[in-house]
């Protein structure tokens, strides 16, 4: 009776990208096929799926479903490292062959013949022997990994955001975005918000692809970005290729991030300017925005801003944050401006970096004289936690001494620069510039008003100027 088989093919980079391994491997397989005079009943492959890894492989799922249900009950297959590389894969692949009479043929390896003991043995050997040489090239990978990162040469991937393919020339677009994108988040930007202005203004991933809040997270507080090489998440020095932004503000963006209390998630995402910034002219609390009863604001839900301690004082949310906009931008307009784009902070960046570098030297000192027995576990532990203290003071200091959130905003084109920035941004350049105070507004309507029409009187807004 003539045998009905089904091939598999698998390769685990496809580094052409076009299928060209297990094309090659199926013309091998077929051919074998007709000189033993096995009629082919289907194809089953793999392309660019390790079998080392356990990731799910479909055709090899195929393959042994077609078996399982009798459609064929031969096998051909390149080598036998094709089929598997995990131990526990072969005994499934046993389990299902030996009770069927399934005939296992390698192009390369031979018959596989798990119907004997003495064929199972085998079977068992060379997938033994495979996952050896899996293991043992993983091995040298990462050898060849660390000593990359020792030299600081790039250890090859995916092309980087902000680089060439090489890994080391700066592709300069993309390096302006990470400055641009770096100086936004410390002036107060969102993660998300600059995930959105660089998905509206076409700005992809390295890959062609949208940006997420998280993506721009690894982004920005990656070390290449400061042209410091990364192994296994420990910074191990400097890289051979140039950096992006200084070393310092890199500092900033990574201990922001990592600030507990910094949210990033959009579930209740602000709307409105001032929910936390204006102040309450009675008590001195903040202000809330809310949707609901009007409070004498007219018919009808209507977002307002109301005090936290109680209904001290309630201004419609829209006219309010118009005013204190127009005042905003009018200040930013005078010939001065440029002088408020300072930092607030008198900390010497470089002066804290120096400190931070020579804490982070200690550390690793450390950490060297416990690996070669000279500081117990109890001392490494003790003294690990003093530095990390120390690191994580200096890393808040390099955060606060970070960029104005007026830089590139204050001058003559105020005006312009103005609306098309994230809400984020406005507060936080709020926030620089002046202190809110909305008092009790005056009883009665203003001059001129008639029934239906919506009215704002300034003259209840109080604005404390913080800079200049």
């Amino acid at each position: 009776m003539r045998r009905r088989a089904v091939l598999y093919s698998r390769i685990s980079k496809d580094r052409e990208g076009a299928g060209l391994g297990v094309d090659r491997q199926r013309q091998d397989c077929a051919e074998l096929a007709e000189r033993l005079g096995w009629g082919v009943v289907a194809h089953h492959s793999d392309n660019d799926l390790s079998a080392y890894s356990g990731r799910p492989r479909p055709g090899y799922h195929a393959l042994l479903d077609d078996l399982r249900r009798g459609r064929a009950d031969a096998v051909v297959v390149w080598h036998t490292d094709r089929l598997h590389r995990r131990p526990v894969e072969l005994e499934e692949y046993i389990d299902v062959c030996d009770p069927r009479g399934v005939i296992t043929q390698t192009v390369k390896a031979g018959p596989l013949d798990l119907a004997t003991p003495s064929g199972r043995m085998v079977a068992r050997m060379l997938g033994s022997a495979g996952r050896y040489e899996v293991e043992h090239m993983i091995e040298r990978q990462q050898a060849a990994k660390l000593q990359a990162a020792t030299a600081g040469r790039w250890k090859g991937g995916r092309r980087p955001f902000g680089y060439e393919p090489d890994g080391v020339a700066l592709r300069e677009a993309e390096a302006e975005e990470i400055q641009r994108a770096t100086d936004d988040l410390l002036a107060g930007m969102s993660l998300h918000a600059i995930a959105r202005d660089w998905n509206a203004r076409g700005v992809t991933t390295s890959t062609g692809g949208q940006w997420k809040a998280t993506e721009v997270r690894k982004l920005l507080t990656r070390p290449r970005n400061a042209g410091l090489m990364e192994h296994r998440g420990e910074v191990v020095g400097k890289a051979q290729w140039p950096a992006i932004v200084d070393e310092s503000l890199w500092q900033a963006a990574r201990a922001l991030m990592s600030d507990p209390s910094r949210r990033t998630t959009t579930g209740n995402a602000r709307r409105w300017l001032g929910g936390g910034l204006y102040r309450c002219g009675v008590c001195g609390a903040t202000l809330r925005a809310t949707t609901g009863g009007t409070g004498g604001l007219g018919r009808g839900s209507v977002a307002a801003y109301r005090c936290e301690q109680g209904a001290h004082v309630v201004r419609r949310c829209a006219q309010l944050d118009a005013f204190v906009e127009a005042l905003a931008v009018e200040r930013l307009s005078q010939p001065d401006a440029a002088d408020l784009s300072a930092p607030d902070s008198a900390d010497d960046t470089s002066a804290v970096h120096a400190e931070r570098l020579a804490v982070q030297a200690r550390l690793d000192e450390l950490i060297d004289r416990f690996a070669v027995g000279q500081v117990t576990g109890q001392q490494l532990q003790r003294g690990t936690a003093t530095l990390r203290g120390q690191l994580d003071a200096l890393d808040a200091r390099l955060a606060a001494a970070g960029v104005s959130a007026l830089a590139g905003i204050a001058g003559p084109s105020a005006a312009d620069v103005w609306p098309p920035l994230d809400l984020s941004r406005r507060r936080a350049i709020i926030d620089v510039l002046m202190t809110v105070t909305v008092h009790r507004a005056r009883r009665g309507r203003p001059p001129g008003w008639r029934p239906g029409e919506s009215y704002f009187d300034p003259r209840g807004i109080e604005i404390t100027w913080k800079a200049g």
